[in-house]
This record gives C-alpha cells, structure tokens and sequence, in this order.
C-alpha cells in the first residue's frame, strides 16, 4: 500500500479550554478541507465515486508547495509542550504528514506519477470498477471520465519535465508497462474497455430507458473522449517517453539524490535512519531468520541445503493449486479460520467487511501478490506455479484481517480522531503491522504445517531482504541482478514474484524499508508493555491501543506504549468479558 495523506472533508472542529489546542485545531482543519479539495472529491475515501480526478497543473503544484511550506511555519510556532496531551499527539502525527506532502513538492515527484508498481493511468482502474448504486453514481462516473483527457495530459506535461531533467523510472523496470494503455487505446469497441464495465448491471431502481441513455452517453464518452486520450498517451510513451528512460538505477544519481533518498527513507520509515544504518539491520535481520529457516528444515527432515529446499518448494505440484477459484477459495478459507479466533486477540472489532477479488488481468502480470484495502484483499491469480500455498496463509492475514484491512477499517470507524488520521495512510506503520500480523499469526495458530510456518519466515525474509536491495540499489550501486540473486537465494518466492519485486524497489524507493523497520518496532514496544506490566498485560488491549491510533509514524507507537504502561495496561475501550 502507498503514502497516502488525503481523504475527506474535516467535520466541524470543537472548541477546547486549551486555546493553543483550538489553535492547533484551526490550522490542520483549513489545511485538511483545502487538502481534498486540492486532490479530490469529497466522495473519494468514504466509499463514493468522485466527480472529478486531481488537478495536476503547474498552478496547482506553485500552491501545494506555498500552502505547505506556510503550515509548516505556522506549525513551527506552536510549541508542542503547551498542548493537552492528546492534542501533542496529534501534533506529532499531523506535522509529518504536512513535512511528507511538502517533500513530494520540493522534489517534484509529480514529474514522475509512474513506476514500474504502479501508475496514474492505471490507478483509476480502482475506480472504474466501482458498482453504480445510484443514478447519481452514474452521474458522478460519467463526469469523472470526462475529466480524464484533461488528467492525462496534465501529466504527460509533468512527465517531459521529468524528462528534461532525468528524473524518470529507470528503463529495465518499465517493459511492457504501456501494455495497460494499450488496452483501451486500441479497444475495438467502448463496450471492450474498462470503463464500460460499470455501467453493464445498472440497478433496478433506475428506469429502463433511463439506463439505456446512461449507458448511450458513456459510450460516447468513451468513444470520443477516452479513448483518444488513451491513445495520445499511448503515442507519447512510446514515441517520446519510454526510449528516452535513464539507463541508472540509483535513486541517489537522481538530481539532488541523496537528498531525495533521504527524504523517501523518512516519508516511508517515519525515522530519519542512515542508509547505512538500515543496510546494517537488514544484513542482521536475514541471518536471524535464515536460522529459523534452517531449523524448520530440520523439522522436515530435508536433506540438503537451503537452496535445495528453496527449488523443492518452488517445484513440487503439493504446494500449487491449478484454477484460480481454488486459490480464491483456499484465502477465503483462512481469512474464516481467523474470524474464529479475532476475539482472544482483539476487544474491538471493525464493523466493515472485506470481499476477496482476483487482481484484474490488465495489471495481474506487474502486480503484486496481493494487497489489501478496507473493502476487498485483491489476490493475484495470475501465474498460478508462482503462487505456492504455503505463503498463502502470511500472505492473507497480511492483507485482509488483522492486516490492511481491519486497521484502515478501524481507523475509518474511530470517530473519536480528527479525519485527517482517520483516512489517512503511512507506511511505517501500516506495513509495518500488517508484518506484524503475518508472525502473530503463530501465536494464533494460524500456520497447519511446517511449510506454512516456513512460507511465513520465507516472506519476513523478503521484506528483511528489502533493508538491504533497497539501500543497496539506491545507494550502494547494486546491479538489479544483484538484487534478484540476494532475494533468489534467500527466500522461496517464485522467480516472477523476485523479478516483479525488484523491479518495484528499483522504481519506488525507500517504500520497501517500511515494513521490517515497522515491525521491529511495534515488537519493541510489545516486549517494553508486557516486561513493565507482567501478569496484567493484556494482549487484547495492546492490540486496541495500537489499532485505536490510525496510521501514526513510529515515534508515536512509542510515546502511546508509555502511557498504556504508565495506565496500567488499559485499553482505549472497554473489552468484552
């Protein structure tokens, strides 16, 4: 999941005896009502389909920059100390997000809205596959895809400029990437394309012939419109942009790139660590884990080395399923495993639920695995002797439940929070517990087999792995075969999983530092709370207590564990008896 630091209109703030709290309040209430407004609808994180995409102009970027950089000073001149205690909070979460969103526009990285992960044309397909409800869903639908030739080429502008100034993904991540535009540019028909497809089952509750104009108008709008756009993007990747992509991989031989890296390495990690630094944990970190691999092996009674069991897990027919519904079913069937155990590790639970959907096929071959959102676990079927099973069960309490999906549920449902942490996201902490999850899930009895144990170790390898390539490549002058050898030789993902992922560190840095650095610390801070408070931990509450936070950079997690000891190990909510 990425940085995300946007979402939905602020509610109207309460006045507190504090004066500088209201003051506070004041500040982050205007930057966060501006903040949607700037990025988008209102609609666009609470469910709804928004009437219009982001305004990327140069305009717009000359205000993002001057908006943040002034609530940065007014910010500056409040003295955390002087805050109620919540409030001071508040503060340490709010002014990393404003320093993050001010970071993005001192380095320009809207001059590149693309990587080999993940891009701006590709990240509407979430959208476009929304149900209409509503007619004024289908309204809302008709408007944004109007909006789109006026998206794409803003970007596209935004896009020579990078250019110009060789700020660009470098060109090995970017094969086939055009493939997704392609798609629709070269459609036969507007009822081939994506954007056609919510408008095929429209409701009951709209007249016949109210839907038959509905679906005449976004056919023309598809036809005259998106897909023209679809094509002068098309052109333009393949004419102007991809030929001309940087042959470096190093995000430090960027402009001002050693700056930049160590701006990402704060954005992603909420921690102002040395490249260096990290690539000493991560060394540390797979040699730990490459033990625990080993004795698992010995467990099996393997004979051989760690490469042999690596090719006889990536081998052997037990381990794969051969339709992608056998894979849909066998996540469905782990994620109801855990629904039977949430109550002896959780007090709260979140009222929202989450569908389990194949990754669509126009982005399944770049994707990741998996990746979980409050309201579906995208699970990627493509490939099938590249998804093994016994990944499968870290893999899901990962992205679904107690992962991604139960914490940006329970951040949305937490009405106690200002808006601006409830929808919000940052990776430290949100990978960083979905990591978490992944090991917690051998305390909860979640992995039936050795292999599964092993599939688990095998992807908290990766993401230790991760410390090192992504430092290594971004600072360290690491080959991108380099990287794949050091992840081939050390974890049992597929050899596409290996290429797919490395090519996302090449092209996203410091994103894949989130996740081990996350978890460390949230184990750090579990191990302080159970040392200091003995037989009356209660791991009900601390999970509460974390979940209670949203999406809060680490030092936070610190400064919260000391008042849930210094309060005796209680909860943020009463917990069920």
């Amino acid at each position: 999941m990425r940085l995300l630091l946007g979402c939905a209109l602020l509610l109207a703030t309460p006045l507190h005896a504090n004066p500088v709290d209201d003051r506070f309040d004041a500040l982050s209430g205007k930057e966060w009502a501006w903040r949607q407004k700037s990025f988008q609808s209102e609609e666009s994180n609470k469910g709804g389909i928004p009437r219009h995409l982001p305004d990327e102009s140069a305009a717009t970027q000359s205000e993002r920059l001057a908006t943040w950089t002034d609530v940065l000073r007014q910010l500056d001149m409040i003295d955390p100390a002087t805050l109620s205690p919540a409030k001071q909070e508040d503060y340490g979460v709010y002014r990393v997000q404003v320093q993050t969103l001010l970071d993005t526009q001192r380095f320009r990285d809207f001059e590149k809205p693309l990587n080999s992960d993940s891009s701006f044309w590709a990240d509407l397909g979430y959208v476009a596959r929304q149900p209409i409800r509503t007619e004024a869903d289908a309204q809302a639908m008709l408007s944004l895809m109007r909006d789109i030739p006026r998206y794409f080429d803003q970007n596209s502008t935004n896009m020579r400029a990078g250019l110009k100034r060789g700020f660009t993904p470098p060109r090995v991540t970017m094969a086939g990437r055009d493939q997704s535009i392609a798609l629709i540019a070269e459609a036969k028909s507007p009822r081939d394309t994506l954007w056609f497809t919510p408008f095929r089952t429209l409701p009951a509750s709209i007249p016949q012939a109210r839907q038959d104009a509905l679906r005449a108008e976004a056919e023309n709008i598809i036809k005259t419109s998106i897909i023209p756009a679809y094509a002068k993007l098309l052109a333009f990747m393949r004419k102007d942009y991809l030929p001309k992509l940087r042959e470096g991989l190093s995000a430090e031989a960027w402009p001002d790139g050693k700056a930049y890296y160590r701006a990402q390495i704060r954005a992603y990690a909420t921690v102002d660590l040395s490249p260096e630094e990290i690539h000493a944990i991560g060394l540390a970190e797979v040699a730990k884990v490459r033990a625990q691999m080993l004795d698992i092996m010995k467990e099996v009674k393997f004979e051989g080395d760690l490469p042999a069991f690596l090719r006889f897990l990536r081998t052997d027919p037990q381990f794969y399923v051969k339709t992608p519904q056998a894979l849909l079913e066998r996540a469905a069937w782990i994620s109801k495993q855990f629904d039977g155990k949430a109550a002896q590790w959780f007090g709260r639970m979140p009222r929202g639920r989450f569908g389990i959907v194949p990754v669509p096929d126009d982005i399944a071959p770049f994707y990741t695995a998996g990746r979980g959102g409050q309201d579906r676990y995208l699970l990627n079927t493509y490939d099938l002797p590249s998804r093994p099973l016994f990944q499968l069960t870290a893999l899901t309490l990962h992205e679904s439940a107690p992962g991604h999906s139960w914490q940006t549920s329970m951040a949305a449902e937490n009405e106690e929070r200002p808006e601006w942490r409830r929808y919000t996201y940052i990776s430290a902490y949100g990978e960083g517990w979905a990591l978490y999850c992944e090991r917690l899930g051998i305390e909860m009895g979640m992995y039936e087999t050795p292999y599964d144990r092993f599939g688990m170790l095998s992807y908290q390898m990766w993401r230790a792995a991760r410390l090192v390539i992504d430092t290594g490549i971004h600072s360290k002058g690491w080959t991108r075969e380099q990287s794949i050898a050091f992840l081939r030789d050390n974890s049992a993902l597929s050899e596409h999983e290996i290429t797919t992922e490395v090519d996302r560190y090449i092209g996203w840095p410091g994103q894949a530092l989130s996740y081990y650095l996350g978890m460390l610390q949230i184990e750090k801070e579990r191990a302080r709370a159970e040392a200091a408070l003995g037989a009356t931990f209660d791991i009900r509450a601390f999970h509460d207590m974390l979940l209670s936070l949203g999406s809060v950079p680490l030092p936070v997690i610190t400064a919260r564990t000391d008042r849930f000891i210094a309060e005796g190990g209680k909860g943020p909510w009463p917990l069920p008896n």
